[in-house]
């Protein structure tokens, strides 16, 4: 059933830089079986979208949906009327008005003091010492977590992702993502009974499990991709010296640095979905109950939307079309607050880090779902924006 590059590919390829394969897939076999996968990978820009949005062709409600095996039903995992009930309490409290409103001077608060806090070493750890910490911080404000130490936040989020993307490479989980979710249902069932908030309004129609499931996958999602899209924007700019001269000299450009940074690499690199019926697709037969991958990271740089798409460009004026919080029923309900997020990082930094450049050599995102550079150092003094 694989075609020949199909069946050469690897996880580790996938993980590592897979640009180049994923562009020879979508210009020979848009829709390919890929045994590594034990899936199909649709990786044009119109057939990404057309996945995203027939949910009733391409379900995400399948018992081996890997997040659900790992918190339990959510609107992760769950198609019509069922997804709405879980999706509809969290999408309202998280859209744009209501986030500029409650969060923006919140965030960009949090953001300046991280920022401030390091000022002073002359040297950090995009990644570890920004991009995670203001992530956490506004995942516990989003959810109205009181009293949780962030070690603690930071614990249930690593165990959960740990499992899932164990799930994701085809194996086994090891069942530590579901006592942390356990623990935290504990915690939130303590907050809600207690006070009012995203949480205790989200129970007037869901069950204490599903709250419960419904902000796990909040909370692992929100810090995963925020912390990547936060840190791949970094990386994106200071590794271009020149379009981060740019927007330091205009910072309102910073937004659509955000947007180009997200396009190239989208912090999650592909959603899933699982056939319901026979459906020849793309030149494709795929058969009822086929895993069904839409590469979003492929999306994202289809040269039929985008020209020269490997190239991070501040002036592509199409950037914001892309794919990177998905399309359909299933976009991400935290789109608003995770660009306001990485904003007030980058406003913070070029405010406050003067010459901000990398320390020593960096590897690129990578990663199987989860893309992100693993690590970014950076440092800042005097030293004029373009020296390497």
């Amino acid at each position: 059933m694989a075609s020949q590059l199909g069946a050469a590919l690897t996880l580790d390829q996938l993980a590592t830089d897979p640009h180049e394969l994923l562009a020879r897939l979508r210009s020979g076999e848009p829709v390919c079986w890929v045994p590594a996968l034990d899936g199909w990978l649709v990786t044009r820009r119109d057939l990404c979208v057309q996945v995203m949005r027939d949910p009733s062709t391409f379900t995400v409600d399948d018992p081996r949906f890997s997040t659900a095996q790992v918190v339990g039903p959510s609107m992760l995992s769950l198609d019509g009327t069922e997804h709405r009930r879980h999706r509809d309490p969290f999408a309202t409290a998280l859209g744009h008005g209501q986030v500029r409103e409650r969060f923006t001077e919140r965030v960009n608060e949090e953001a300046r003091r991280l920022v401030r806090d390091l000022s002073s070493r002359g040297r950090a750890e995009i990644r570890r010492d920004l991009a995670g910490p203001l992530a956490v911080a506004v995942v516990t404000a989003a959810l109205d977590l009181p009293g949780v130490e962030v070690g603690t936040l930071l614990g249930w989020y690593e165990t959960i992702v740990a499992d899932v993307d164990l799930l994701s490479r085809g194996a086994p989980a090891t069942g530590a993502g579901q006592e942390a979710v356990k623990e935290m249902g504990a915690h939130v069932r303590r907050s809600t009974a207690s006070r009012p908030g995203l949480l205790a309004h989200a129970r007037v129609g869901l069950s204490d499990s599903e709250v419960v499931s419904n902000a796990a996958v909040m909370m692992f999602g929100g810090i995963e991709t925020s912390e990547g899209m936060t840190t791949s924007l970094f990386w994106h700019l200071l590794t271009n010296p020149a379009q981060l001269q740019m927007v330091a000299a205009d910072k309102s450009l910073a937004r659509q640095a955000i947007e180009e940074s997200l396009r190239l690499e989208p912090a999650a690199s592909r959603v899933d979905r699982y056939a319901t019926r026979d459906i020849e697709f793309a030149g494709a037969s795929i058969r009822a109950g086929d895993l069904v991958i839409v590469s979003l990271s492929a999306a994202n740089r289809d040269p039929a939307t985008f020209v020269d798409p490997d190239r991070f460009d501040l002036r592509r004026s199409n950037a914001h079309t892309h794919l990177a919080f998905a399309q359909g029923p299933h976009a991400c309900i935290g789109i608003h607050l995770a660009k306001l997020e990485t904003l007030a990082a980058l406003i913070a930094v070029l405010d406050l880090w003067p010459g901000v450049r990398l320390d020593g050599e960096v590897d690129g995102p990578s990663g199987l779902v989860f893309r992100k550079p693993r690590a970014l150092p950076v440092l800042w003094g005097k030293t004029d924006l373009s020296s390497p």
